[in-house]
């Protein structure tokens, strides 16, 4: 059975968070979609819910505090960490160094550059999904 848990959104950039709900709304995605323009809000929220989220996509560049920083602040706390929430990393800018540090330095479980067009962003958000919703995984 599919997991249902909250698709988690972290992007600053009210575009691109627009077309990632569009998308997933074409996709009839039955899942709730929470958004955050920043890692405070978004900590607050994984420190606090409940819900097991599904995912987490979220952006490299962002205010205060990078996705990079925020990963391995998730990771340093046992108690996010034991959630074991799919973090990815999606964003426009490819940095070969980001990349090396995002899988060598932290347990991120993808990344992925912003693609220009919707339906490629649309095929590349349903192969995440679909990815992480098959998968065995610790928070079913």
């Amino acid at each position: 059975m599919a997991r249902l848990g909250p698709i988690v959104i972290i992007e600053d950039d009210v575009d691109d968070e627009q077309i990632l709900k569009e998308v997933l709304n074409d996709l009839e995605m039955k899942n709730k979609v929470i958004c955050f323009e920043d890692c405070s809000r978004a900590w607050d929220y994984l420190k606090t819910t409940l819900e097991k989220p599904l995912v987490i996509f979220c952006d490299i560049n962002l205010p205060k505090q990078s996705g990079l920083n925020f990963k391995k602040q998730i990771d340093e706390d046992c108690e996010l960490r034991e959630k074991s929430i799919p973090f990815i990393f999606y964003t426009t800018g490819i940095d070969q160094k980001n990349i090396n540090e995002a899988y060598t330095k932290m347990s991120v479980q993808g990344y992925f550059q912003k693609p220009s067009n919707y339906n490629e962003i649309k095929t590349t958000i349903q192969v995440i999904l679909d990815y992480w919703k098959l998968c065995k995984h610790p928070n079913e």
